[in-house]
């Protein structure tokens, strides 16, 4: 094989908390590869990439591009060395244009001021030489999420980036724009780009990427040809166990409706309809999958239901139970039994500078067991976060860890512990296995699934098409603020073609429970 473009040789990252994040690590690039890195949430993957990126400094070790060691403290440090990186979170600016965004930091100036046409020249130029097709007039917060990643690769390619780092590339696109990316991914290889990709989606892995190094525990489980090891080999690398990729639903028994949704409309200030007209009903004992790309009205559905809408005008009803909860708050509701699983673990579902234990409380402290007297009542507390931590495996180093310090994953299971252990009669869960390893996903999959066994009606809301078809009892898409499609039986439906009612070139007429009239 020829020389390696770029090496990490002996890389240990310890954290001054004394946190190993990487111990003794080896990583290589050839030129012109896709190379898969994969491994369970604190496996040390991100702090790898950080190093390669300029974003933190190795304790130990070298990075070698073309076998010349290289120090790079920044992330200007990497991009001056061709090194880019697209993150899981966008980092564009909504309000500005493609060609804005596009040159950020190295404005072109026309005199004392930022040359416009110079801009979108630029951006035009780019797009043509990467066959990556792109408005640069256009506005980023009107672009489909598929072509805002596009922006953020092309923002890296006009930098000089011949190494391109992804971050979970595919997390919110549908199965339409993940083949569209892999396309463009492979036509950059060809160009003689090197990429990586960075996914929990073994399938997708398999399907685009050359080599493929497996991390767990902060330590490198070794390098492979993706032709040469099965995704349950993969798995196993991973967690040090078999994964259950399918599950074993025992046959649903439905009760009584718990959350029932009527003719919901919601308008913004300006007017503009944001839901329009939604009807949905979740019994106890029920999981209701709702599909959509982000962005189709899903987060004001949910701010419905948890009493989050606030500058906007609605109608219809939503009750829980016999309750209309429209004009409730967030205390209101969840005293009716519901939970809520956030979407955004650290901005809305914990607290980062507080402890474990603070956290798995943060919904049930005024309860008179967690009170004594006028003050909370610690030994119940302590006892409470233990048995949690350890019913959830939580990876932690005590409860009274701040919960800032976690990996991801283990952040969303503390979260998915308090939220799962109050034994609600509704749950809401939003994106619960978004950037998780496949192995957390499972455990947290479990837990919805002994949730609907003990009669909890749950709403789920994802972006994981597999995880959505696999564990939902019915489906609902959503499209530009309406239901269009519903499916009684998810198992009849598959990725690729609810891939199409997603993007709104499928609809059914009038999709009711039970109605599934198709047209195109």
């Amino acid at each position: 094989m020829s020389k390696a473009l770029l090496e990490m040789r002996g890389i240990t990252k310890v954290y001054p908390n004394g946190v190993v994040a990487n111990k003794d690590v080896h990583f290589s690039l050839q030129e012109g590869e896709i190379h898969a890195l994969a491994g369970e949430n604190g496996a040390g993957k991100s702090t790898l990439m950080k190093i390669m990126f300029g974003m933190e400094e190795p304790s130990e070790g070298g990075i070698y591009i073309r076998g010349e060691q290289v120090k790079l403290q920044s992330a200007q440090d990497a991009i001056d060395r061709g090194i880019g990186m697209v993150h899981q979170h966008f980092m564009l600016v909504p309000s500005f244009t493609v060609a804005e965004n596009m040159v950020l930091g190295m404005e072109p100036r026309k005199g004392l001021g930022f040359s416009a046409a110079e801009a979108i020249r630029m951006t035009e130029e780019t797009a043509r030489k990467y066959n990556l097709a792109v408005n640069p007039k256009a506005k980023v917060e009107d672009l489909t999420v598929g072509m805002k990643q596009k922006v953020e690769i092309l923002k890296a390619l006009l930098r000089g980036a011949r190494i391109l780092i992804l971050d979970e590339p595919t997390a919110v696109l549908t199965p339409q724009e993940s083949e569209e990316l892999f396309r463009e991914l492979k036509q950059l290889r060809e160009q003689g780009h090197t990429i990586v990709f960075i996914s929990h989606k073994l399938k997708e892995v398999k399907a685009i990427c050359d080599r493929i190094t497996i991390m767990r525990s902060g330590r490198s489980e070794g390098v492979f040809q993706t032709s040469d090891v099965s995704e349950q080999e993969i798995s196993r690398l991973m967690v040090g166990r078999d994964v259950v990729l399918k599950y074993d639903k025992t046959t649903p028994a439905f009760s009584k409706p718990v959350l029932t949704v009527e003719g919901l409309s919601v308008h913004d200030a300006q007017g503009k309809a944001l839901l329009a007209n939604i009807d949905f009903t979740v019994r106890g004992g029920q999981i209701v999958g709702i599909a959509g790309v982000e962005g189709n009205g899903q987060t004001q559905l949910i701010e419905a239901l948890t009493g989050g809408l606030k500058g906007v005008s609605s109608s219809g009803t939503v009750k829980v139970k016999d309750t209309d909860i429209r004009s409730s708050d967030i205390l209101e509701i969840r005293n009716l039994g519901v939970s809520y699983i956030p979407e955004d673990r650290m901005r809305q579902g914990a607290a980062g500078d507080a402890s474990i234990s603070d956290n798995l409380i943060s919904t049930r402290y005024r309860s008179r067991d967690m009170n004594k007297g006028l003050f909370l009542n610690g030994s119940k507390i302590a006892a409470l976060a233990s048995s949690l931590v350890e019913e959830f495996k939580v990876r932690c180093s005590g409860p009274t860890q701040p919960i800032g310090m976690l990996s991801g994953g283990n952040m969303q299971k503390v979260v998915v512990a308090r939220e799962c252990s109050t034994s609600p009669e509704l749950l809401i869960a939003e994106q619960p296995t978004r950037g998780v390893d496949i192995g957390a996903a499972q455990f947290i999959h479990q837990k919805l699934l002994e949730l609907r066994s003990d009669d909890c009606a749950i709403l789920l809301v994802s972006a994981d098409l597999n995880e959505i078809l696999e564990i939902s009892d019915s489906l609902l898409v959503m499209y530009e603020g309406q239901i269009v499609a519903y499916f009684e039986d998810p198992s009849a439906v598959s990725e690729e073609e609810l891939g199409l009612y997603m993007l709104g070139i499928n609809k059914q007429d009038r999709p009711k429970h039970g109605r599934t009239v198709n047209h195109v």
